[in-house]
């Protein structure tokens, strides 16, 4: 009972927080409904949920919840001086690049459950989650940091590779044109 106390006094704190996007739009909505901003918000996320479930267009409403806030949140990042802000960002960031890859060829298999795209935007929505150790965090350091610290380094050698390649074959074909 304490900790859902503490996740509603954590939710009025947040909307009703003027640096926010969405205090305005909550604050006229709890204005013009006389409904405490509040419900309103639990409401809009009960009306989301079963959208996510039986709605059209399902994908990308969930893509949107999961790239418009982190997008606007990482350009405000770039734009502060702190560099903590750009660092949980391009976590994010990378997180959800990796479940995208990974999404891709799994994608034809989950679709066929109809509370998938629910659970993708809970998911994104825990990624992006307000809190110190959100799942961008959690995933990044406990999964895809051991594994890029693990294969970084012949990554590094193909790449460099490949660059020289290309580098020879651009030298080679503009040697060859010259030539002609």
């Amino acid at each position: 009972m304490a900790r859902i106390a503490a996740v509603k006094e954590y939710l009025e704190k947040a909307l009703k927080d003027e640096s926010k996007p969405w205090t305005k739009m909550f604050a006229l909505a709890e204005e013009k409904t006389g409904i405490d901003r509040l419900y309103i918000f639990v409401g809009s996320l009960i009306l989301l949920a079963i959208y996510l479930v039986f709605g059209l267009g399902q994908q990308l409403v969930c893509n949107i919840v999961g790239f418009v806030y982190p997008a606007y949140q990482s350009m405000k990042a770039l734009e502060s001086p702190k560099k903590e802000d750009d660092t949980k960002w391009l976590t994010y960031w990378v997180v959800f690049a990796v479940f995208t890859i990974i999404e891709f060829f799994s994608e034809y298999i989950v679709c066929w459950f109809p509370v998938y795209w629910l659970f993708k935007c809970i998911f994104y929505i825990w990624l992006m989650a307000p809190t110190e150790y959100n799942g961008s965090l959690i995933l990044y350091r406990r999964i895809i940091r051991p594994k890029f610290i693990q294969y970084q380094p012949g990554l590094d050698r193909f790449l460099s590779t490949a660059r020289d390649t290309a580098v020879k074959t651009a030298a080679d074909a503009l040697l060859t044109n010259k030539q002609d």
